[in-house]
Formats: C-alpha cells, sequence, structure tokens
C-alpha cells in the first residue's frame, strides 16, 4: 500500500518539498517575470510575484540551492500590482505578467535583451531604440485550440494546456485575441459537445485578418449536421469554415470560392495571402511597426542587392522590393517559397525572387551577386552558422530580428568578432501580458 499518497513530495537533495508552502518578502524580478525571495538562505523564485510584496506560494520545483514556487495568495500587495483580465490565469500557461503593469512588463524585456548581449557577447549597442508597442490585449489574429475527449465523463474538453502540464484549461474567453477571435471563442466549446463527432476533433484554429477562418482538425468524418453547426458558427462570425481531414493535406473551405487568410500592411500597401499552418505574426500593429523599423534602419537605396533569409510569406522581402531593393528571400520550406512568390505577383513586384535552401546548412546556400545588406528572422535556436558566413561576404549591413534574446546574443557575438558594429537594438511587444520577448538589432561593418 502506497501510504506517501497525498503527501509532498521531496527531491533527493531538495531543501523543500513540491507542493510545500512558503511565505515570502520579494526583492526584485527576475528577467522572465518572476519574483525573487530569500527563505532559508536559498534564492526563491516566485511566479506571479512582485517586488516589495509579500506573499504565500506553492513550491513546483525545489533543488539544493534554487527554489521555484507559484504564488497562492498575496498577504501584502506592491501597489504596482494590477487585476488580470483574464479568468483562466491561475492554470492557463500563456499570459503570465497580466499583474504587473505594462511599463514594467517592457522594462524587464529590455533588462533580458541587454543582460543576455552583455552575459554572451558582452556587447551593448551604440543606441537603444525605443520598444515597438500596441494594444496591451486584444491583438493577437489567430489562436490554436487543443482537444481532449474525456471517456470517463464523456465530453469534449477545449482549451489551451496548463501550466507546466500536458492537461487543458477550459476556456470561456481569452482577452489578448481580437474581437471577432473572442466572440467565436465564447460559443465555440458548447457547440463542440453538440456534435456527433466531438470525440474525434483534433485541434482548431482560429485566424483573423482579410479573411477570417475558423480551421477544423477531425480524424473521423463529420455529419452533415455537424458540418451545419460548424457552418453556422463561422458564418455568424463573418468566418470561412474549413475543414482538415487528418488524411488530407490542406484545409477545404465550405464556402465555394472562399478567399485564402490573409493580412494587410496598409503602409506598404501590400496584402499576403497564406495558408493554415503557415507562420504568420500574430500582432498585426506590432508586424506594421516592425516592418517600418526594418526599412529605416536598413535604408535601403533603390538598386541594392538584399537577402531576406527565413523569409516565410514575404513579410520582410515584399516591402523591400516595394522600397526599389533588389530582394532574394530564401526559405527551407518549399510551400512558403511557393506562397511568397505568389504574394509577389499578387502585389506586382515581379523583380523579388525566392529560393528554397535549407538555412540550418549555410553552404547549400548559392552566392551569385554581391548583396549589400541581409535581413534575417531565424527560429529560436538562431543562426550561429548562417551568421558566420554572412559575416565573410562582408555584407555592409545585417539586420537580425530575433525571438530568443540567448540565440540573438550568441550571433551577436560571431558577428562582433567578425568586425561588425552592434549600431542598435529593441525590442519588440509583439507579446504583452506574455514573458516573449521579441528583438531587432543592426549590425554595421567597420568602425564608422
Amino acid at each position: 500500500m502506497n501510504r506517501s499518497r497525498g503527501k509532498p513530495r521531496r527531491a533527493p537533495d531538495a531543501p523543500a518539498a513540491v507542493g510545500q508552502r512558503i511565505e515570502l518578502t520579494l526583492e526584485r524580478l527576475t528577467h522572465d517575470g518572476r519574483g525573487i525571495g530569500r527563505w532559508q538562505g536559498r534564492t526563491v523564485f516566485a511566479e506571479g510575484g512582485l517586488p516589495g510584496e509579500k506573499v504565500d506560494t506553492r513550491v513546483v520545483r525545489a533543488r539544493s540551492k534554487l527554489i521555484e514556487t507559484r504564488v497562492i495568495k498575496v498577504l501584502e500587495a506592491s501597489p504596482e500590482r494590477q487585476e488580470p483580465a483574464c479568468p483562466h490565469i491561475a492554470l492557463c500557461g500563456g499570459c503570465s505578467l497580466q499583474h504587473m503593469p505594462r511599463q514594467t512588463q517592457l522594462d524587464i524585456k529590455q533588462q533580458a535583451l541587454a543582460q543576455q548581449l552583455q552575459h554572451f557577447a558582452g556587447l551593448q549597442p551604440e543606441r537603444w531604440m525605443p520598444a515597438l508597442t500596441a494594444a496591451d490585449y486584444g491583438y493577437r489574429q489567430r489562436t490554436r485550440l487543443s482537444m481532449r475527449w474525456d471517456r470517463q465523463a464523456q465530453r469534449l474538453v477545449v482549451g489551451y494546456r496548463q501550466r507546466a502540464s500536458s492537461e487543458l484549461v477550459e476556456l470561456t474567453q481569452c482577452p489578448v485575441l481580437v474581437p471577432v477571435l473572442d466572440g467565436v471563442l465564447r460559443e465555440l466549446p458548447a457547440l463542440l459537445q453538440q456534435l456527433d463527432a466531438r470525440a474525434g476533433l483534433g485541434h482548431i484554429e482560429l485566424i483573423a485578418g482579410e479573411h477570417p477562418s475558423m480551421v477544423v482538425r477531425h480524424m473521423q468524418p463529420l455529419s452533415a449536421a455537424d458540418i451545419d453547426r460548424l457552418h453556422g458558427l463561422a458564418t455568424a462570425h463573418g468566418l470561412v469554415c474549413r475543414l482538415q481531414p487528418e488524411a488530407a493535406g490542406s484545409a477545404q473551405a465550405l464556402q465555394p470560392d472562399a478567399p485564402e487568410p490573409a493580412y494587410r500592411l496598409a503602409d506598404q500597401q501590400l496584402v499576403f495571402r497564406f495558408a493554415a499552418g503557415d507562420f504568420t505574426q500574430v500582432n498585426a500593429e506590432v508586424n506594421q511597426q516592425m516592418v517600418n523599423q526594418a526599412l529605416d534602419w536598413l535604408a535601403l537605396q533603390p538598386g541594392e542587392r538584399v537577402l531576406d533569409l527565413f523569409c516565410g510569406v514575404g513579410n520582410f522581402a515584399l516591402p523591400m522590393a516595394r522600397a526599389g531593393a533588389l530582394v532574394t528571400g530564401v526559405e527551407g520550406s518549399a510551400e512558403m517559397v511557393e506562397r511568397a512568390g505568389s504574394n509577389a505577383q499578387l502585389n506586382g513586384l515581379a523583380e523579388v525572387h525566392f529560393f528554397q535552401a535549407d538555412l540550418s546548412k549555410p553552404d547549400a546556400l548559392t552566392w551569385k551577386d554581391d548583396y549589400q545588406a541581409a535581413l534575417l528572422d531565424p527560429p529560436r535556436d538562431g543562426a550561429a552558422e548562417l551568421v558566420a558566413v554572412l559575416a565573410q561576404r562582408k555584407l555592409q549591413r545585417i539586420l537580425y530580428v530575433s525571438c530568443n534574446p540567448a540565440t540573438l546574443a550568441r550571433d551577436a557575438g560571431i558577428l562582433a568578432e567578425a568586425g561588425y558594429r552592434l549600431a542598435q537594438a529593441g525590442v519588440m511587444d509583439m507579446f504583452p501580458q506574455t514573458a516573449h520577448v521579441e528583438a531587432m538589432a543592426l549590425f554595421v561593418s567597420g568602425k564608422d
């Protein structure tokens, strides 16, 4: 018989047990927004706490010199504490910074970037640029909802992943979604419970933008009644309903001749079509600011040759081409290369060219022209080998767009060793209320 059930679990060398309650007075914040305090001579991280607060926490991980906890009750609140807008914050693993003012969120993101640049590369930019910001809430243009069939309860669970768990948080709303998607979400779980095929649903993706869509992935056939229910909800909110059977590749719209999802860069008068599953930026307002800033920092002259690496659907390539640059876009996915080329044709930009290459293997790149500048927007693991190749080619300007300050800092060190200056850098608050840090950095060859 297991007599330890229900008791706190203690790690082998831990000074505290998982599940144990600890009272703390918090002193400062970590780079990801957790409070820091001390307990029995050990450092304690407290998710959900602010400096100056006295909090009651529960241990979620314990090591010999470091304890990780989660705030379960605020005993003495900071005057900066804000009431989270989301009713699911206690469980949802998404927007963990809602309890702090927006400016504090921006400050810790700026500090995270500065600390990583100093730690990994011994660098600081010649100029820190203002953060790019937009709305605090109601900004997210797309989301994916997970599904789990509860056999015991005979019901469908719809939501996001819980914090540090594979379980789902059942949702009734999501304040960071744009209003049209939040409106769908408020009605969607109840409707899904009515479907005959509810036990065989995979996930649902909600997409806003120019032609909003609801993409339903299903592992078993849908009845005519199911299709009517889904179609009715989508059309009631102005969305196109698209079905994606497990065996099929692309999602098929129920409405005849329905346009593909799309977004617009109004300042450049560009439209970008994309498919469900393609990577696009979820924050439309910050994306527009980001593109404008990239054009400003690169200061492209008509006729300059520019590389756009990890180009996606052409988010940076087409604006640079519109500014008169001769742009070559490179992407690892053949489907994305085709999509980018189609977007170039859609916008009448015949001089921009796109190629497929595995950018994790920079020797796969064929250098046919001399380029004056490059823009790269790599995934979280960065592009260490690629920036080394760019440095060898002695490009004048390299603009690095990053979703991970640590790999940006590592790659910045490679460029610095090759003689590049970090001319300017700044954060972009693409995901308010979260600890995600997006950044842009401009590297220039030579001393001045």
